[in-house]
């Protein structure tokens, strides 16, 4: 089955997919910080592009393989806290809101990046995940501005 791109990039940049995070996945170019690599990944999460985000995967930290998890479905990303960058390492704070069958979720994390030879790597994080509990007149936690119970409420 095949799915059609968003047209507008996942990453939350509110720039069109093909700007923004897709050259990087698509091998075209490399992200220039660790901020663009992470929103890439993201994207990559968003687009079940599982080899991106082996290939942008430390070789010290990279598991043999990820496996395929078409039930998650990553609706917004927020960065917490500024990049940090200092001597060719990175740091990015995010929270990720996804949706399973089991309901609504945030993962929290504060990734670490370092860069060898001009190219940004993923290394590791602690992630947090928190479960969401969002009530009908709620702002929906996809980040649309709408309530909850005209948005993304089920049933």
């Amino acid at each position: 089955m095949t799915h059609s791109l968003p047209k507008s990039c996942p990453c939350g940049s509110n720039t069109p997919l093909a700007a923004c995070c897709q050259p990087y996945y698509q091998g075209v170019t490399l992200p220039p910080t660790p901020a663009a690599l992470m929103r890439s990944r993201y994207t990559a999460f968003a687009l079940n592009q599982r080899d991106y985000l082996l290939a942008t995967w430390h070789s010290s930290t990279r598991p043999q393989q990820l496996p395929l998890d078409s039930d998650t479905q990553w609706v917004a990303l927020d960065i917490v806290a500024a990049p940090t960058v200092q001597n060719d390492q990175g740091s990015v704070h995010f929270r990720a809101t996804f949706r399973e069958s089991g309901g609504w979720h945030v993962l929290e994390e504060v990734s670490r990046f370092v860069r060898e030879e001009g190219r940004w790597w993923y290394i590791d994080g602690t992630p947090s995940v928190m479960r969401l509990k969002p009530r009908r007149n709620e702002p929906c936690p996809c980040g649309s501005g709408r309530k909850f119970k005209v948005c993304c409420q089920q049933g």
